[in-house]
């Protein structure tokens, strides 16, 4: 355990102490919102991104030991483990350099080098590997002959049959050939210099046919340069069978660095070694090489574009809601008519139609009658629409309309990512079951303006949308990411445990799908919980969940103001204490007049002497005067509103050099896609984002940022637009 903890302290250059510390706290089953929030004294104040990488990597480490004893165990009763394996074992880093090192031990599907054993040529592959014997190598070979020596029953099974002196030093030059290729130090060697100096080269499939990937039709670059989007983008073109794709190795210096270790000098056995290790490296070598190679490659490829998903996934998220407003949410489409719901500022459905203002019905007018109607019977603030098929001519639609209406309405283009599944969800099922599939659709758009965190986390993390080939990664850590990516979400904003869906509840710290019906079952029976102890009679929510959870939950109109915060139950005489200390008391949380003195009063307190005189740490005193600061206030309230529009743009009205706002909509490795109010987003390269130079354009940007761009090119044909925000 040492070990991994030192390694683990060195990677996320962090203390021994702050690893050691967090292990034993994820050991006894602490969550790492958690961790992250209560715990800062255990943990040194570790970030919930830090202790997730801590937990992944911890993960590892532990298989990674796991799977060296496995080996060790077996190798040991195959009766030839010697301290040279053990020590190579002992100093592995990865999975890989462990199976490297028990490749020759394993248990082998039948080879040409098994079937030479099973007839008995391993001494003679020896002889031949020992370059000492001076005898004509042909004549020490016929003692292996053995087809007058089989019985009949035997001589009818060609893998026991050695029938001339060639075939005897054939199978033992297979033996040989097998050997070079499984040995561990040659597999370091070659792999390293392809990784060095080797080339992925990329050709088409069918070079007559059009597709995504013809920029790769003609391609190479080397594997040490190559990055990460278009492993995936080259990985995809092959799977779809546009491209073939071939890695160029640094053949000769391999060749020469195993002969240099295998040849003793010119001798009857030189020539058929040369031709050996040639073999092995042709037939055994280079494919299994190239497999690693390629699986490598992508394993790091994925784990990029899945944090990138991540933290794309996390801004939208986090996305600000727009509070107290009635909404009406459209959701575009052409022949089957757009979906129209409204909603109230609790998320409330008040109203649903469907219009036919796109084509091939055209019917305007009709369309417009209706909503203006709608608009005044509902009292509508807002207009959410969908981003998808159909989307920039209904926002012409609606920005023509709007101008009629007799109250201020502005709109919004809301992502749809997702809608479509959760319309068709089981749990889009039990929340409207008289309700349309497609009318679900447009509740869903207009609540995610409202909130996105509460209407987003309905939806499989995947189907959001924010990220590249997130079809294309190993779907399980995908999965496993983006939920950690929710789970820290919604914990960081917090919930409300009277007014929240099971889907919402069941990402709380502690809390499972289980315990979040039985939540809302127990609030539906006995009417709104009153305070976080309450939790505690809730059907499986135990003592261990309910640390777990409670500071994360909130009560807003309770019997004790603190559970508008984020203190947690274990803090609340501290905090009492706090408050009374500078003449307050927990009511005054409630008190508009009192909470801007006792703010006021908080900014004043020397943390370090407070703490000590509380008995307290001091973090976890900073959290709870930053609580009581802003109780009950949303901690999105922080981030980038979204643009309000009451007017549309076309491609047509673009002009370059024109300078726009715009919404940023997707983060990826070579730039960042932008909504800048026409049909397609347009695309900032990672070259025009800054005049310094950019590593990742997530260092500049994040999903929902609100940026100001210059049009730097248009192409009309590709409907494409070429940003920059070097404004």
């Amino acid at each position: 355990m040492e070990k991994i903890i030192k390694i683990i302290a060195e990677e996320l250059n962090i203390k021994e102490k702050q690893v050691e510390a967090t292990i034993k706290l994820i050991d006894e089953g602490n969550t790492i919102p958690f961790i992250a929030r209560y715990r800062k004294e255990v943990t040194g104040g570790l970030s919930d991104e830090i202790l997730r990488n801590l937990e992944e990597r911890l993960n590892y480490l532990r298989n990674l030991e796991q799977r060296k004893e496995e080996v060790i165990k077996s190798i040991d009763e195959q009766g030839k483990l010697t301290d040279e394996i053990l020590q190579a074992v002992a100093i592995a880093k990865t999975l890989a350099e462990v199976e490297d090192i028990y490749r020759p031990y394993k248990q082998k599907k039948k080879t040409r080098a098994t079937v030479a054993k099973a007839k008995g040529l391993e001494p003679l592959a020896n002889i031949i590997i020992e370059q000492k014997e001076n005898m004509p190598i042909i004549e020490i070979a016929k003692k292996y002959v053995n087809i007058d020596k089989l019985s009949e029953e035997d001589k009818k099974n060609k893998d026991k049959i050695v029938a001339t002196p060639e075939d005897a030093i054939q199978g033992a030059l297979d033996i040989i050939a097998e050997n070079i290729s499984d040995n561990p130090k040659y597999r370091k060697q070659i792999k390293r210099l392809c990784y060095k100096e080797g080339i992925i080269e990329t050709k088409a499939s069918k070079p007559e046919e059009k597709s995504n990937y013809e920029m790769y039709y003609e391609y190479n670059e080397a594997i040490k340069y190559i990055p990460s989007h278009r492993i995936l983008a080259i990985n995809r073109g092959e799977k779809e069978e546009f491209l073939k794709i071939k890695i160029q190795k640094p053949e000769d210096k391999i060749l020469t660095y195993i002969e240099k270790d295998i040849l003793k000098g010119e001798n009857q056995f030189t020539q058929m070694l040369e031709e050996t290790i040639q073999d092995s490296f042709k037939r055994l070598i280079e494919p299994s090489i190239d497999r690693e190679i390629r699986s490598d490659l992508t394993e790091k490829a994925e784990d990029k574009a899945i944090k990138v998903f991540g933290k794309n996934s996390k801004q939208l998220l986090l996305g600000a809601p727009i509070k107290g407003k009635t909404v009406m949410g459209f959701d575009p489409a052409y022949r089957t008519g757009c979906k129209i719901a409204i909603i109230d500022e609790t998320g409330k459905l008040l109203d649903y139609t469907t219009v036919y203002p796109t084509e091939p019905q055209n019917d305007i007018e009709g369309a417009k009658k209706e909503l203006l109607k709608l608009i005044e019977k509902d009292k509508v603030d807002m207009i959410a629409i969908g981003n998808g098929t159909a989307s920039r001519e209904s926002e012409m639609f609606v920005s023509d309309m709007i101008k009629e209406a007799s109250r201020k309405v502005q709109y919004v283009i809301v992502s749809e990512a997702g809608a479509s599944v959760y319309s068709a969800s089981k749990l889009a099922t039990e929340e409207y079951p008289d309700i349309n599939v497609s009318i679900r659709g447009a509740i869903s758009i207009a609540r995610r303006l409202q909130d996105p965190l509460a209407e987003l986390v309905k939806i499989d993390p995947k189907a959001i949308g924010v990220g590249q080939y997130q079809h294309d990664v190993n779907q399980k850590k995908l999965q496993e990411s983006l939920t950690g990516v929710v789970e820290d979400s919604v914990n960081k904003v917090g919930v409300d445990v009277n007014t929240a869906t099971p889907s919402l509840l069941s990402y709380v710290s502690g809390i499972n799908n289980t315990i979040a019906k039985n939540i809302v079952k127990y609030r539906d029976e006995n009417g709104k919980l009153k305070n976080r102890k309450q939790l505690l009679k809730v059907p499986k929510l135990g003592k261990v969940a309910f640390e777990q959870c409670a500071g994360f939950l909130r009560i807003l109109d309770g019997d004790n103001p603190l559970e508008i915060t984020a203190v947690h139950p274990e803090s609340y005489e501290k905090a009492e204490q706090l408050l009374k200390k500078i003449g307050f008391d927990k009511k005054d949380l409630k008190d508009k007049e009192k909470l801007e003195q006792l703010r006021n009063k908080l900014k004043t307190i020397n943390i370090s002497e407070t703490a000590k005189e509380l008995e307290i740490g001091e973090m976890t005193l900073q959290d709870i005067v930053e609580e009581l600061s802003k109780p009950g206030r949303d901690p999105r309230e922080d981030m980038p509103k979204p643009i309000l529009r009451s007017d549309v743009l076309k491609l047509e009205d673009l002009k370059e050099g024109m300078i726009l706002t715009g919404t940023v909509r997707n983060v990826i490795d070579f730039g960042a896609f932008v909504d800048i109010g026409v049909k397609h987003d347009g695309l900032v390269h990672i070259s025009e984002m800054s005049d310094k130079f950019i590593k990742n354009p997530s260092d500049i940007v994040s999903v929902g940022d609100i940026v100001k761009v210059k049009v730097i090119k248009i192409d009309k044909e590709r409907q494409k637009v070429g940003l920059s925000m070097k404004v």
